[in-house]
């Protein structure tokens, strides 16, 4: 339970430490696992979903009890102790104390159980496998540093802090972790089926950048391209500003993204979402972006074609979903465009 009449149900184990897109239910996963998993099968081909694989709620814990992982047990064990009695308002001791836990968390050791889980999960979605052994070489390195560091992003400052303002217990909090593979985006977008600005429900608002959606989400200086676009005539969206951001984020060779999926990020009256972290395999590289002589900007007909698609498929997904909706998403280089991520629209 918690306070301020916001309620969060505590997971269990529920058997399985990594399953694939068809098995994803409320129990065992969150709502960016579950959003994605609503759409599958209900859109027109031309709207492409990334291949998902879900690590469960309390696959953390279980692995943590794990006899590999008894030393990290006993540690964090210490630590989580100390943080329950530990002053929030001495910032320097609260920052320290979380990072050990932080740490602890990243000297975790994979299971043979999750391996083969993970395995053949990875091989029924057809999500290519990291190269090397899962937290001991290779790629696994990093894909395991990758899936810790989302476990471990539960004792991130704000969200500790975010939740005893809440009045939630920490403990309570179960992180799922949602694993996909990256698209090479040669452009993302942020979609409001509703427009945010007039509050319009006939009307989607739309930002779109070169390179990847951090850009976009992330405080990265400078406008996006923003257009709207009326529902009964989405093949004529009208831009309603361009853009002037000097960076883009790029992924230049395929890797895996790994995203947190709480069951602290759809409760009503507890804004979890942003809270945790999701981290990419191998990291983009952030590079200038000339927007001037991208087609973006310098060719009008390549413009109105893109934004006309991105409109279609927002009112799309809307439509399927049944409410409005925020929606992220990227065009990769062939012009595949891709959805990542849909919630409802608060």
């Amino acid at each position: 339970g918690g306070g301020a009449g916001i309620t969060i149900r505590r997971r269990e184990f529920g058997g399985r430490y990594a399953v694939p897109s068809p098995e994803f239910t409320s129990e065992i996963v969150g709502s960016k696992s579950r959003n994605l998993q609503e759409l599958r099968g209900r859109l027109p081909d031309w709207i492409n979903l990334p291949a998902s694989v879900a690590l469960p709620f309390c696959t953390f814990d279980k692995v943590l009890a794990a006899p590999v992982n008894d030393s990290v047990l006993r540690q964090l064990d210490g630590l989580r102790g100390e943080l329950s009695s530990l002053d929030f308002g001495d910032t320097k001791a609260f920052m320290d104390l979380l990072g050990r836990v932080r740490g602890a968390i990243s000297r975790m050791s994979p299971t043979q159980e999750l391996v083969q889980e993970m395995t053949a999960a990875f091989g029924a979605e057809r999500l290519p496998w990291p190269e090397g052994t899962l937290g001991v070489s290779g790629e696994g390195l990093l894909a395991w540093a990758a899936i810790t560091g989302v476990w471990g992003s539960k004792y991130n400052e704000r969200a500790v802090l975010s939740c005893r303002k809440a009045g939630i217990k920490h403990e309570d909090v179960s992180m799922a972790v949602l694993c996909q593979p990256v698209v090479q985006a040669r452009y993302a977008f942020v979609l409001h089926t509703t427009n945010p600005q007039t509050n319009d429900a006939d009307e989607i608002y739309g930002e779109i950048v070169c390179g990847m959606g951090e850009a976009l989400v992330g405080n990265f200086a400078g406008r996006a391209l923003s257009f709207v676009a009326r529902k009964d005539n989405l093949s004529n969206p009208r831009v309603t500003g361009f853009p002037s951001k000097a960076n883009g984020l790029f992924t230049d060779a395929p890797t895996l993204i790994f995203r947190s999926d709480s069951n602290g990020e759809d409760l009503e009256g507890f804004a979890g979402a942003g809270l945790y972290d999701s981290i990419q395999m191998h990291e983009a590289s952030l590079r200038p972006v000339d927007y001037s002589n991208d087609p973006l900007v310098s060719d009008e007909a390549f413009r109105a074609r893109t934004l006309a698609a991105i409109a279609h498929a927002a009112a799309e997904i809307e439509q399927t979903l049944g409410s409005a909706q925020d929606i992220e998403g990227c065009i990769a280089a062939d012009g595949a465009l891709f959805v990542v991520q849909t919630r409802p629209q608060v």
